[in-house]
């Protein structure tokens, strides 16, 4: 009881607490004040807290508040050890109420200090409300708000946290809900971290806040349609939409493959344009089997100066890949070069793509029809002997087209013997390739 007592005194002793005047430095009353700061430091720095906790008190009621910083931070740590020693639970909020003053008051007289004065309070309120939702988004978002990517990532996915408790209890709509991810995801990708263990944890947070946003179910695909469908068509030219747009759209489940997503990145790409974005372009229209479009926008990405040249050869041998399923074949068989020029590890998949396009190739009913898988047999080898990883679909591919080889009586009736030289063009292709027989 006592210790309550003395907690309402400073509680109450809270309004008296004064800022610099003519009087100096330690109030009207200095002598008093520069004594009990004396008595309760002396008792902090022998860790003899429960005798410091009285001379603060002290200190705390007669001192302007400019006497002394530490009385602020000193007091918080006081009054954190008097929660964990209080078991009445009303005592033990108006400690928590206290703990949230002097950090008020504090900022209030040295403002220089007010970013981690904020972060401090905010980490308060986390460690002492989580379990008031309402209470830890109400006091939270002022601070995350105001602070921005200077916010510890804790709060930011602690405020996400208190967010989607109150969607479940539907005191909060999926809108709201959505705002606050996007802003923390927002503010932790802001962040500039001062060395890398910082740097892992905010990927850490982020990582978290994403987890905890498609576990929500808040974004639903559903959801985010209805949300930003009417958003868009107001707004398409609003980078920072259609970036939010993406970006939640990517985080949610099956939500890709609709005309939003789609209409959303062709702004993002129109508005900021990167090769990243003109590969997801690519992307999306091959899936809505929009060939040319995809093309135009794959070449778009490898014609970026950014790339880099293993990503080029991935490129290159996407086009490659992408133009022989859909019957470009000049295309292919030029971006499968270009694939192989750049090699990292993209050079026997190409040379499969290569040998593919002379395989299906149409050339003649003479010779020539034997010599396109002569000259598929060749790229097939060649797969084979720079990349053991196709190794086993380019003897597969090698058996397939060797029964078509000519016989030898066959081949004797062109003038050709096995090992033979000989060239051949078709499909606006041309090789020179070895005779082979059955």
């Amino acid at each position: 009881m006592k210790k309550i007592t003395l907690l309402l005194f400073a509680l109450l002793a809270a309004s008296s607490v004064q800022t610099v005047s003519a009087q100096g430095k330690y109030g009207a009353d200095s002598a008093e004040c520069i004594k009990y700061l004396s008595y309760y430091q002396e008792y902090y720095k022998q860790k003899n807290y429960e005798s410091a906790l009285p001379n603060w008190r002290k200190a705390y009621a007669i001192c302007p508040a400019t006497a002394s910083q530490n009385m602020f931070v000193h007091g918080t740590t006081l009054m954190t050890r008097l929660y964990s020693s209080t078991k009445d639970a009303a005592a033990r909020e108006s400690v928590v109420d206290t703990i949230l003053m002097l950090q008020d008051q504090r900022m209030a007289a040295y403002p220089a200090k007010r970013v981690d004065i904020l972060n401090n309070k905010g980490g308060y309120i986390v460690k002492y409300r989580s379990n008031n939702p309402a209470f830890v988004f109400e006091n939270l978002t002022p601070i995350v708000d105001e602070l921005g990517a200077k916010a510890n990532g804790s709060l930011q996915v602690n405020l996400l946290i208190s967010a989607v408790a109150l969607y479940r209890e539907n005191k909060l709509s999926a809108d709201e809900v959505i705002a606050v991810y996007d802003k923390a995801v927002t503010n932790l990708e802001s962040a500039i971290a001062k060395n890398p263990a910082e740097s892992e944890g905010l990927m850490k947070d982020k990582a978290t806040a994403e987890s905890l946003f498609a576990d929500s179910k808040v974004a639903s695909c559903e959801n985010l349609l209805a949300i930003f469908g009417p958003r868009y068509e107001a707004d398409p030219e609003n980078l920072a939409l259609v970036s939010n747009i993406v970006r939640l759209m990517t985080s949610a489940e099956d939500c890709v493959s609709n005309e939003l997503y789609l209409h959303a990145v062709t702004s993002m790409h129109k508005l900021d344009p990167s090769y990243r974005s003109a590969y997801s372009l690519y992307r999306l229209n091959s899936a809505h089997n929009n060939v040319a479009e995809a093309a135009e926008y794959l070449q778009q990405a490898i014609d970026y100066e950014e790339s880099d040249a293993a990503t080029d050869a991935q490129y290159y041998y996407e086009m490659a890949l992408f133009c022989y399923k859909n019957g470009m074949r000049g295309k292919a068989s030029e971006a499968a070069r270009k694939a192989i020029d750049l090699d990292n590890g993209f050079a026997g998949k190409a040379y499969l793509i290569l040998g593919n396009l002379w395989a299906s190739a149409s050339c003649g009913d003479t010779v020539d029809k034997w010599a396109r898988y002569w000259v598929a047999t060749d790229y097939y080898q060649k797969a084979r002997s720079v990349d053991p990883t196709v190794s086993d679909d380019a003897t597969t591919s090698i058996n397939n087209v060797s029964r078509y080889y000519p016989a030898a009586s066959e081949a004797f009736m062109y003038d050709l013997t096995k090992g033979q030289s000989y060239s051949v063009s078709c499909n606006g292709m041309s090789a020179t390739t070895t005779v082979r027989v059955q």
